[in-house]
Formats: structure tokens, sequence, C-alpha cells
């Protein structure tokens, strides 16, 4: 049985934590059918469109099963974690139930509403997170977890909205999860056949297929600090 959206959501910029940080993690639920755009959803925002939004990133989807995960694991502590009970806490657009980052694979196309989308990346998470959740480490939870969500890349502009089905039109890399990326970029590190394959997979967004390459020819993995750590000035 196909997965049904939950929620179609958009954000926009506004001050994030105790000095005020630009974002536009925080998102709300739309009630009326919506235009999708090559660059997303129509009222969405992003504040540096240099790492958030764009033809790569047009779209975030985000398991709403793993909200109780979440919950189990970290009991309402801060008011951070309150977001726990409604879809957006992460600043997804799609949120579904049935469908996780094992389900899903780089290059899958969907159709939902009257849109085509394809599947790009996982998400990276940065520290922006630990800001929304009021939480040093959610950021590298996220990120250890590999409860990520992933990406979309608009391939036919339309429409979406909340009860649309989401129904699977191919599957190029069957072999290539996004949970098995994300086990290749942060636990399996050195997997040169792995990183090899991954540099060449061509629905991979290039910036994913380009650290693979630059990891096969150092031999070092690549930096998480900055993205992860939140900075001094953000606290």
């Amino acid at each position: 049985m196909n997965p049904v959206i939950d929620a179609v959501l958009a954000g926009k910029v506004a001050p994030l934590g105790a000095h005020g940080k630009r974002s536009a993690i925080h998102k709300i639920a739309l009630a009326a059918r919506t235009h999708v755009s090559e660059t997303g959803l129509e009222g969405d925002h992003q504040y540096e469109r240099k790492h958030h939004g764009g033809p790569e990133k047009a779209l975030h989807h985000y398991s709403r099963d793993h909200y109780a995960a979440w919950r189990e694991e970290w009991p309402e502590t801060s008011a951070g974690l309150m977001r726990f009970d409604t879809p957006g806490a992460f600043g997804e657009n799609i949120s579904t139930s049935g469908l996780n980052e094992a389900d899903v694979c780089v290059g899958d196309v969907y159709r939902f509403g009257t849109v085509i989308v394809q599947v790009s990346q996982p998400r990276q998470p940065c520290w922006k997170l630990n800001l929304h959740f009021s939480r040093d480490d959610m950021s590298r939870r996220v990120q250890d977890t590999r409860r990520t969500g992933w990406y979309y890349r608009v391939l036919e502009p339309g429409e979406v909205s909340a009860g649309d089905v989401v129904e699977r039109l191919a599957r190029p890399h069957a072999d290539w999860s996004i949970e098995r990326l994300l086990r290749v970029f942060y636990v399996d590190r050195d997997d040169r056949e792995a990183l090899e394959e991954m540099s060449t997979l061509e629905a991979l967004t290039p910036s994913w297929r380009s650290t693979a390459a630059k990891r096969l020819e150092s031999g070092k993995t690549e930096s998480w600090s900055m993205r992860l750590n939140t900075p001094a000035g953000a606290k």
C-alpha cells in the first residue's frame, strides 16, 4: 500500500536561539494545495541559500515514524522537545508514515499530487537543529541515528497537499538506499569499494559524489565540526 502524505509544510525566516540567528527551520502545516516549482514549495523560505534549498534540495521529506523514537529516547525535558508531537520539527516539507531511509533509494522517482520528484541525497544535519531543540548534541544525534530524512529535486512542477498518495515510478539504484548512503558516509567511512561506486551514481547530488571522490583521493574523512557544532556566538 502506498504511503499517504500526512502534512505539507513551509516556513518563513525568523530569529532562532538566544542570539536571534536567522533560520526558516520552523515549518507549519499548509491547509491548501500548494504549488511546487523546481526550487520547492511556494511560500517556503531558506535563509542561507548556500547550504539550504536550491534545485538539489527543493523538498525535504522526513518520516513521521521517527517521532516515536525521539520521544522515547528524549522525554519532554525542554521546550524544544515538545515539538515531537507534530510534524515539522525537523524542518521537513513532506511528512509521511510508513516510509523511511531504509525504504527509499537515491534516484527513486515519485509522484505525489501532480508533482514528480526524484530523491537526490540524504539530509546532512547542521548546528541550527541544536538551537531549534535547545540541545547542543541534536545535530550530531540526528547524524548518529541516521534519522535524517532525504531531499528531492523536482522533475515536473505541480501541486501537492496532505492526503496525496506517494507513488513510486522508477528505481534506478535499488542497491543504494538512503540508509546505505548514510552508513558509508558516517560509519563505514573507509569502504573504498562503496565510495568508488558512490562517486559515479548519476542520480546522487554532485556535492556528495565529489565528497566520495575526495575521500578516495586523500584517504581521509572530511571534518564535520563546523556543520555540527554550534558556534560560540550563536549559543
